[in-house]
């Protein structure tokens, strides 16, 4: 049985600023994203069976293990029809024989073990779903190119792209066009009240809600920072959408106030703290310290 297991990190927005809305509902972004040493772990397998199928199972309680999980879609977005030839090839090379039916005779079975933690800003789906289309593609010997990848990343998600190559970059468009920018090894700390997810949706209706935005350019100025070798980018930290949702919860408030230099993830409820660690929070909050800077995507256990 075809097997692969794959490393999915978890990103910090060091910057996210958002520029203005687009036609589709999305918004334009300028974010400098980053991946972290924090893991969610796929286990995917193939194999045979009497019709085309996907199977999804793992540790957490908190996410869906059918079509509406986002590794679900990946899986059978990498199997369109114009890939149906991929499950005689593998099966052929690693079983023996091409099954009938091609695309209709082969299982893809993914166990997901989550470490990240869910609606926190920390692409937790996205990070799953590159790498499903990463390991799908392993297990295939490459068959489709990184632009194809990347083709099929964007279809899915805002974070994909990023989450599909890692380390530190520009993001731009609606996040899915990439520049990378030299790499910085940090410690990293995250903090985040357990019973508080945010929706990127309310975060994105929240800011355009606001009467006096942030226009601050905090992205290029930290764009000129790392290409300079700056060591100190923590006075470049900036997220637009904390602006928007700090006021509406007394937990962001409370991190906050207990570490001023900390910084909102994403859209959220995550906050993060460069070569700081987080105390002092009750048990209503997740922490975790000890994190690291790392310069690779999603990748092979």
């Amino acid at each position: 049985m075809p097997e692969i297991v794959v490393k999915c990190p978890a990103k910090i927005n060091l910057t996210l600023e958002i520029l203005n809305k687009r036609e589709d509902g999305f918004h334009n972004i300028q974010s400098i994203m980053q991946t972290i040493d924090l893991f969610d772990i796929l286990t995917i397998k193939i194999e045979e069976s009497e019709k085309f199928e996907i199977k999804l199972s793992g540790t957490s309680d908190e996410i869906p293990y059918d079509e509406k999980n986002l590794v679900y879609k990946a899986a059978e977005l990498f199997f369109t029809p114009h890939l149906n030839h991929l499950s005689g090839t593998i099966l052929n090379r690693s079983l023996g024989r091409v099954p009938q039916g091609g695309r209709k005779n082969i299982k893809i079975d993914i166990y997901i073990e989550k470490n990240i933690p869910i609606a926190a800003g920390l692409a937790g789906g996205s990070t799953d779903a590159a790498g499903t289309l990463w390991g799908l593609n392993k297990l295939f010997d490459n068959v489709l190119p990184d632009k194809e990848l990347h083709e099929l990343c964007a279809q899915l998600g805002s974070d994909l792209n990023f989450c599909l190559e890692g380390g530190c970059q520009l993001t731009t468009g609606r996040g899915e066009i990439l520049e990378k920018l030299p790499f910085q090894e940090f410690g990293v700390s995250l903090v985040k009240p357990k019973n508080l997810g945010i929706s990127a949706k309310e975060a994105y209706t929240k800011f355009s809600q606001l009467e006096v935005k942030p226009n601050l350019d905090m992205t290029s100025k930290l764009v000129e920072a790392l290409k300079s070798g700056h060591a100190d980018i923590e006075e470049f930290l900036h997220n637009d959408l904390e602006v928007a949702v700090i006021d509406d919860y007394k937990e962001l408030q409370e991190i906050k106030m207990e570490y001023p230099e900390s910084i909102m993830s994403g859209s959220g409820s995550t906050f993060f703290a460069l070569d700081v660690d987080f105390k002092d929070f009750s048990d209503n909050f997740w922490a975790k310290n000890g994190l690291k800077s790392i310069s690779y995507g999603v990748c092979q256990l």
